[in-house]
């Protein structure tokens, strides 16, 4: 059961990492101010990260990669989350390039 509260502490770690900063105010954008819009996410958004989050988790749970091979889970639970978003944002580039 250790080997699962590892992986959700980093699971949290990321979060405040990649999360928690966005949210105060940064330096030097009170010159250039972007209109202010509600975060909202669509629903595709949500799927996409709720998915992110139960595919590695039910992974987690099924191959135990603290008992056995850690490697099958970083091939099947991580890696296709990681190139979902990954396609996912070189997708998004493309379309705000065009526009």
């Amino acid at each position: 059961m250790s080997g699962l509260q590892e992986i959700l502490v980093i699971l949290l770690i990321l979060l405040g990492v990649l999360y928690f900063p966005r949210r105060g105010p940064r330096e030097g954008t009170a010159t250039m101010r972007r209109a202010k819009r509600p975060l909202t996410a669509s629903g595709r958004m949500r799927l996409a990260i709720a998915l992110s989050v139960l595919w590695p988790a039910g992974l987690a749970l099924y191959l135990r990669p603290w008992q056995g091979d850690p490697l099958l889970f970083l091939g099947l639970g991580l890696l296709p989350v990681a190139a979902g978003w990954a396609a996912g944002w070189v997708i998004m580039g493309y379309r705000r390039y065009r526009r």
